[in-house]
């Protein structure tokens, strides 16, 4: 809220400067806001009473906006890699998607392991979990595994996720 939007009877006044002019009216406030040719802002609304700063409104949102894109811009997405599998997979095609995953997780993604089951593969479900295992145990240098292999409907599936050092 800003300058008549303020309804308060009494405020804690904070001065351009930053320094504490007491406690006051709200049209005292605002006379002195207007005579230093600012805006007075209700900064604390939920304080007893209220705390109300001098300030330019303008330069105040310009200020928070540049601070929040300054927040966002540090943020980190973490992505989540899928990597598909059937139960059968030879030696070759298995060392070609654990190179893919230790490129995902090289660059702070997740990877979801799923193991695929269609058809027959359907009855040997718990035989075939191995593939998961292994899958971990030879990303065990760089990767952790965040979620173990739960089954969900015709697939397994597992996370691993980066090692931290």
């Amino acid at each position: 809220m800003i300058n008549e939007q303020i309804r308060d009877s009494k405020v804690r006044l904070i001065g351009p400067e930053g320094e504490q002019l007491g406690i006051m009216s709200a049209r005292e406030a605002q006379a002195i806001a207007y005579e230093a040719d600012l805006d007075l802002v209700k900064v604390a609304p939920n304080a007893k009473p209220p705390v109300c700063k001098i300030i330019d409104y303008g330069k105040y949102r310009y200020e928070l906006a540049r601070k929040e894109k300054e927040a966002k811009k540090k943020q980190k997405t973490i992505e989540v890699k899928e990597i598909r599998m059937s139960p059968n997979i030879e030696a070759n095609d298995l060392n070609t998607k654990m190179n893919a995953a230790r490129k995902f997780l090289a660059k702070g993604n997740k990877v979801k392991v799923t193991l695929r089951f269609r058809g027959r593969e359907m009855a040997h479900m718990q035989q075939t979990r191995h593939v998961l295992d292994d899958f971990a145990k030879q990303l065990e240098d760089v990767a952790v595994v965040e979620k173990p292999g739960k089954q969900e409907g015709r697939t397994i599936s597992m996370v691993l996720s980066e090692k931290k050092s």
